[in-house]
């Protein structure tokens, strides 16, 4: 039993006694931190825990997802011989059948990444799939997989054969404690104040599920999540359903089903969700309640099952579950220490994927609470990806009806979000759409990726083949390569690092040497202790005692917070956020120069401005500052200008480039152009698991100095010991094949790795993309090994030859950037 008495203090306290609150507690006791609290407002499990259909699907979209699942039902299988209590766990394994074309190849691609985790998947055609579940309706179906691993968890037994093991390592759980304030002094949690009283502590960490954004308000924490009802019914016994029955998941009917107790949980997420209240209106008490039914809005999803389960046509329904739950913006969940707050740290948000996740996700996060940092790559689900605007109620309720659905929709490459947009703009955005721009989102940025021709729609026709729109950023590419463009990257992160000490806590913080002259820019990665990507930045030196670093769209708080928590002790620096402050366009192609000078007098020759420097300029009626650097592999430059000037500058721009063949750019040609010549991405190719050595880009590494940076050390064993994987490129033999990033990797007919980021490069004729590769012996390799291999990639289970390369494909030796 849960103790009732509530403690002074203690190490750590968590709050909510849900299966991520319970696992989070497991896991630091695992780990020897023992002096835990954990607080529950009502009884273990009775928010959103107690309803969870309790599916454990192993196979995710990235292999840091995968690893995070698998962990999980390594422990469920361990509990009860641990604990005495079971978790309920079955391994049944799961079948996911397909209807359409489209989604089989999205299956057969699934099945490439199982191959590439070392996991079991099997395609299947119809039949097969109706012998592993008889009784479903099988002749409208083109075929599936099957995960002999899936599995399927009771989720209250879980829940409690978690606590009791975090118990038995001296884990204090006391029910019936409301949270009613987060206390803090001087930036860091201090602890929490109760309806019985004051806890001190060390750390917080916020599971409170649902109401997570309502106690990281009292903290000042943003925590962007927002409940949506979400719905499944239990069925009567049905002739042929037994406990060993496969899980069964219909996405092109939005459906999933689950043997109980001889009938059948029917479940799904709909294409257009219904949000319930706002985070800070969810009632109190709320425990093992669900909400009214909906039979009009379940109507989809019964529809949809009666088709694929004939019996249910006589088959009467026991149970209406409609119970609320909570979906973050990006259908990511939310883990991590906040940057807002130190020491309180947050585990929340799961979309539906809490039991499957718990286990994984606790031990991740306790990990980080115990070690300061993640011990591995959790970029996509970090809480760092969102920004303060990411917590507006009414965003979050518009967006959230879009997420649930996303569950079961076919993930089509370069998926755009519909809802709650437009979003940022750029001071430029109502010209870009009055030229014919398509606009993805980043960070909440409208950001143009790629513009239609007078009287073409600007829209996206989501497909796994060769999209609407290619010939038209293909026409972007040849521009840049041949003439000029401008390209609106007004979405990258500007952050200004002032004070006496900036130099030397720059030189701690990244890689490279930015001791440099004032103007000097210098392209720099920033790594954590075990040596692994944190961010890559240019930073530009733009004063005595300030310096200019601009990062990725996608990364600004998480930037601002890996700085500021690394700067040296009493260092005298500052870091501003200027991100908002200035427009950036990018002036790329031979005849950049050109379309320069016609609205400056500055002298943009070589010799008086050479590549990877930075001035002030006039241009036009403004003053900007121009770099000169690249990011798609041409002469250019990229400006600065105050975000007041952008639209004189722009119009300015396209006016006098008229003379010079100018084009506009958007991001799917950036992305095309950038990866001809070998340029990485954070997120991609660039992640907490990846290290310099293996990425290709120690030439950006200040080791032949003495100077002392965050990493170093682990870097230097990572170099002494040799990759065991290393960052090629590659381009496909075959034009007719379309790669979009994710694609299994084979050499010499074995699995050697996944493409990191692949696209259409029309300078090359083919698609081009960048791909990490290794031994099947995990041995550490070099370029005479790469080189001997002959390779092939899988597209969508067609395979095709490739020709890979450790140098550039496109300008090796920079003749084009630097003239």
């Amino acid at each position: 039993m849960a103790t009732t008495t509530l403690p002074d203090r203690a190490r750590v306290v968590i709050v909510g006694g849900g299966v991520i609150g319970t696992s989070v507690a497991y896991h630091l006791t695992k780990l020897g931190l023992t002096d835990v609290v954990l607080l529950e407002q009502g009884q273990l499990s009775c928010g959103t825990t107690w309803h969870a259909a309790g599916l454990v699907g192993q196979l995710r979209a990235s292999e840091s997802a995968t690893r995070l699942v698998q962990y999980s039902t390594q422990l469920y299988a361990e509990l009860e011989e641990e604990t005495g209590l079971s978790a309920g766990y079955k391994q049944c394994g799961g079948v996911t059948v397909a209807r359409t074309e489209d989604r089989m190849v999205q299956l057969r691609r699934t099945a490439a990444n199982a191959a590439a985790f070392n996991m079991d998947c099997e395609l299947l055609t119809p039949d097969q799939a109706l012998e592993h579940y008889p009784v479903m309706r099988v002749d409208d179906l083109v075929g599936g997989i099957w995960l002999p691993a899936d599995g399927k968890a009771n989720p209250t037994d879980l829940t409690f054969a978690l606590a009791k093991g975090a118990r038995m390592r001296g884990a204090r759980i006391v029910e019936r404690v409301r949270v009613l304030d987060v206390l803090t002094e001087g930036g860091r949690v201090t602890g929490v104040r109760t309806d019985g009283g004051d806890v001190e502590a060390e750390i917080v960490v916020n599971c409170a599920g649902q109401w997570a954004k309502q106690l990281g308000a009292m903290a000042g924490v943003n925590v962007p999540l927002h409940s949506a009802e979400h719905f499944y019914v239990v069925s009567e016994v049905i002739d042929g359903v037994h406990p060993d029955l496969p899980i069964l998941r219909d996405p092109d009917g939005y459906t999933y089903f689950k043997e109980e107790v001889g009938g059948l949980v029917i479940g799904g997420f709909e294409p257009e969700a219904k949000p319930w209240v706002a985070p800070d209106a969810i009632p109190y008490p709320f425990e093992f309640q669900l909400l009214d039914e909906d039979w009009d809005h379940f109507e989809i999803l019964m529809n949809n099952a009666l088709l694929r389960i004939p019996a249910l046509e006589e088959t009467g329904i026991k149970k209406f579950y409609n119970g609320p739950e909570s979906f973050t913006p990006d259908n990511q969940f939310i883990l991590g220490q906040a940057p807002e707050l130190a020491n309180f740290f947050v585990g929340a948000g799961f979309n539906s994927v809490g039991i499957a996740t718990a286990g994984g996700a606790g031990r991740a996060l306790a990990e980080w609470i115990v070690n300061g940092a993640p011990t591995s790559d959790l970029t996509g689900v970090d809480i760092r990806r969102f920004a303060p605007f990411n917590g507006n109620n009414r965003w979050l309720h518009d967006r959230v009806a879009e997420v649930l659905g996303l569950h079961y929709e076919i993930p089509w490459p370069n998926r755009e979000m519909e809802t709650a947009r437009p979003f940022r703009r750029s001071p430029v955005h109502h010209l870009l759409e009055a030229a014919g721009a398509n606009f993805g989102s980043k960070m909440g940025w409208e950001r143009a990726n790629f513009f239609a021709p007078c009287g073409a729609e600007p829209t996206i026709d989501y497909t796994w083949g060769k999209p609407n729109w290619l010939p038209w950023s293909a026409a972007e590419q040849a521009n840049t390569r041949t003439n000029v463009t401008v390209f609106d990257q007004t979405s990258f992160s500007k952050y200004l690092l002032v004070g006496r000490d900036a130099e030397a806590a720059l030189q701690w913080l990244c890689t490279a040497d930015v001791g440099v002259e004032v103007g000097a820019s210098v392209y720099t990665g920033m790594l954590n202790e075990r040596g692994t990507y944190e961010s890559d930045v240019t930073v530009t030196r733009t004063g005595s005692e300030e310096f200019l670093i601009i990062s990725s769209a996608a990364t600004t708080e998480r930037d601002k917070d890996h700085i500021r928590r690394n700067l040296p002790d009493g260092a005298g620096a500052a870091l501003v956020d200027v991100t908002s402050a200035y427009a950036v366009f990018g002036v790329m192609g031979p005849k950049s120069r050109d379309l320069l000078s016609a609205l400056t007098s500055a002298d943009l020759s070589d010799e008086a401005f050479p590549f990877a420097t930075s001035q002030e300029i006039s241009l036009g009626y403004a003053t900007v500052r121009a770099t000169r650097i690249t990011y798609v592999g041409e002469l250019g430059w990229e400006l600065s200008v105050p975000a007041e000037f952008a639209v004189g500058v722009y119009e300015d721009l396209m006016t006098a480039g008229a003379t010079f063949g100018v084009g506009r750019g958007g991001y799917y040609a950036i992305e095309s152009l950038r990866l001809e010549k070998g340029y990485r991405a954070f997120g991609r190719e660039l992640t907490p698991s990846e290290n310099p050595v293996e990425a290709g880009l120690l030439f950006a590494c200040k080791l032949k100095t003495d100077i002392a940076f965050l990493g170093r050390e682990a870097l230097e064993k990572a170099k002494a010991e040799g990759p065991r994987r290393k960052l090629v490129g590659f381009k496909v033999d075959d034009p007719d094949a379309m790669l979009w990033g994710g694609e299994l990797i084979l050499r010499d007919g074995g699995v050697a790795g996944q493409v990191t980021s692949a696209a259409w490069g029309e300078t090359s004729g083919c698609c081009v993309g960048l791909a990490y590769v290794r031994a099947s012996d995990n041995a550490v390799i070099n370029a005479d090994w790469i080189n001997a291999g002959n390779y092939e990639v899988n597209v969508g289970g067609q395979l095709h030859p490739v020709s890979v390369s450790l140098k550039p494909l496109y300008d090796p030796t920079n003749e084009r950037i630097r003239r």
